[in-house]
């Protein structure tokens, strides 16, 4: 089942890529792991999937003794709490999705520069302006990015949002197409390196409306794996 959800859920991004005139291999299909256990894991990264997104740190250490074998590339796209940051090194992390805080930026870098690395991150906004999320306020984002170029080993790549909680999907357009505007501006702008271009927005429920309006990276989980068994 998880094979076939992964087609159609492919298919589903190739459709509206074609409708836009996007390239799908414009759109990077981030599998969220969120309560799936290993062997589901272990399924899709069989199947083709290599990009992996989980929100909590303590699912790392459940699952990577079982996946250890695998090459797939692992992303956190959860809130991370500045205690955590060591586990981030600890268990091979690419990118952190979820940047939203000068205490974040500066403890993970200085926890890469000792240990002599880097670390790709994306910055967080809360487009939606929901008090129930994370992330940077858009008013925010200009100084936080000043502030971003002193660091030495963070390597910003783009922006993450998390759409409007709403049982309409169209009515999560607004915050995804804001987002893209605040990417445009910083690169105009000058206040992040022209490569900097990620968007990681979208989910299940809404990832047509995402990639029309510029996703790069849609963050899929009950599409493919089913829903949650676990609730927060």
């Amino acid at each position: 089942m998880i094979r076939k959800n992964i087609e159609l859920v492919r298919r589903r991004i190739a459709v509206v890529c074609e409708t836009v005139g996007r390239r799908p291999d414009s759109v990077r299909l981030l599998l969220a792991a969120k309560n799936v256990d290993a062997a589901a894991v272990r399924v899709a990264v069989e199947a083709g999937e290599t990009l992996i997104g989980e929100n909590r740190i303590r699912e790392y250490a459940a699952k990577n003794p079982a996946l250890a074998d695998l090459n797939y590339e692992r992303h956190f796209i959860g809130h991370l709490q500045t205690n955590k940051v060591k586990d981030v090194v600890r268990y091979g992390v690419k990118c952190v999705h979820s940047l939203d805080s000068l205490d974040l930026m500066r403890k993970l870098d200085a926890r890469f520069l000792v240990e002599g690395r880097s670390m790709e991150v994306l910055i967080q906004v809360n487009t939606s302006f929901e008090s129930s999320k994370f992330g940077l306020n858009p008013e925010q984002v200009v100084s936080f990015l000043k502030e971003l170029r002193h660091c030495h080993a963070l390597h910003p790549k783009g922006f993450m949002t998390i759409g409007l909680f709403d049982a309409d999907p169209e009515a999560v357009r607004p915050s995804y197409a804001r987002l893209r505007t605040i990417r445009d501006r910083a690169i105009d702008e000058g206040l992040v390196e022209p490569d900097c271009i990620e968007l990681s927005m979208g989910m299940s429920g809404d990832l047509e409306i995402a990639v029309e309006e510029g996703a790069t990276i849609v963050r899929v989980g009950s599409a493919i794996f089913g829903p949650r068994q676990i609730s927060d």
